[in-house]
C-alpha cells in the first residue's frame, strides 16, 4: 500500500511545472496572460466555462459509447490538433475549440476512470472529475490548491452535478482564460495552440490518475479514502524534502 501511495505522489508532482515549462520556452509566463483578454471576454469566463462543463459531460458520454476507450497517447494527440486549429484562428477560433477541449479532458479523465475499475457513468466519478478541473491548471504555478481539493470528501447525496460545475467553474475558467490569452496572440498561432493543449490533456490525466488511484484503493483495501489522501500528502511532502 505504501509502495503504491508512493507512486500516486510522485505521479502528482510530476503533474505539474509542465504549462509553465512551455510557456517559457515561447518567451512568456502564466502571470498577466488574462489580461490580454478583451473585457467582455474576461467577465464572461465563469459564464463559458459553466456551458462548455455542461456540455461536456453529455458529449463525452455520447463519445464512450461510439468510439471505444483509445488510451492517453490517443487522447492528448486529440486535444493536441483541436488546440492546433483553434490557434490558427487566434481569439475567435480558441473560443470556439474551448468546449471541445474541455470534451476531451473530461472524455480523457472518463476513461481513466474506466480503467481503475469505476463506472464513468457514475455520478460519484463525474464529481470526481469536477474536481479534476477544479484544481489548479498546467499553467499556475503550484499553491497546494490541487492537493486541498483532493482532500475535500463532498458528499455525492444531496449534492448535485450542476450545483458543483457552478462551484468549480470559477477556478477552471482562471486556468482556461490563461489559455485562450496565450493562443489570443497572433505570433503564436498553431504551433502554441497545440503545445498548451498537449500540455492541458497530459496535466489533466496525471491529476485523474493520482484521483482514481485513490478511489480504487480506498475500494481494495476498505480504508476511508480521506486516510488515504493524508497518506498522499504525507508522501508528497516527502518528496518536496528530499528535492530541497
Amino acid at each position: 500500500l505504501h509502495a503504491q501511495i508512493d507512486r500516486l505522489a510522485r505521479r502528482y508532482r510530476d503533474a505539474g511545472g509542465l504549462g509553465m515549462e512551455i510557456m517559457e520556452i515561447v518567451g512568456n509566463s502564466a502571470e498577466g496572460l488574462i489580461e490580454r483578454l478583451p473585457a467582455f471576454v474576461r467577465s464572461r469566463m465563469d459564464k463559458i466555462t459553466r456551458a462548455a462543463l455542461n456540455r461536456a459531460f453529455s458529449a463525452a458520454s455520447g463519445t464512450r459509447r461510439v468510439v471505444r476507450d483509445r488510451g492517453d497517447w490517443f487522447n492528448r494527440m486529440a486535444s493536441t490538433f483541436s488546440g492546433a486549429a483553434g490557434g490558427v484562428g487566434g481569439l475567435p477560433g480558441a473560443m470556439v475549440e474551448l468546449p471541445v477541449t474541455v470534451t476531451l479532458l473530461l472524455r480523457s479523465m472518463l476513461d481513466i476512470a474506466a480503467e481503475h475499475g469505476l463506472d464513468p457513468d457514475s455520478d460519484e466519478v463525474r464529481m470526481e472529475c469536477l474536481r479534476i478541473f477544479a484544481a489548479a491548471g498546467p499553467m499556475a504555478e503550484d499553491d497546494g490548491t490541487d492537493l486541498g481539493l483532493l482532500a475535500a470528501r463532498l458528499s455525492v447525496t444531496g449534492q448535485t452535478l450542476q450545483g458543483l460545475i457552478s462551484r468549480v467553474a470559477p477556478r477552471l475558467s482562471v486556468s482556461l482564460g490563461q489559455k485562450l490569452a496565450a493562443q489570443a496572440a497572433p505570433v503564436f498561432g498553431a504551433v502554441v495552440g497545440a503545445s498548451i493543449n498537449y500540455t492541458f490533456a497530459r496535466y489533466y490525466q496525471e491529476l485523474a490518475r493520482v484521483h482514481f488511484g485513490i478511489m480504487r484503493l480506498a475500494r481494495e483495501t476498505g480504508l476511508p479514502q480521506e486516510a488515504l489522501t493524508e497518506a498522499l500528502r504525507l508522501s508528497i511532502a516527502r518528496l518536496d524534502r528530499d528535492r530541497a
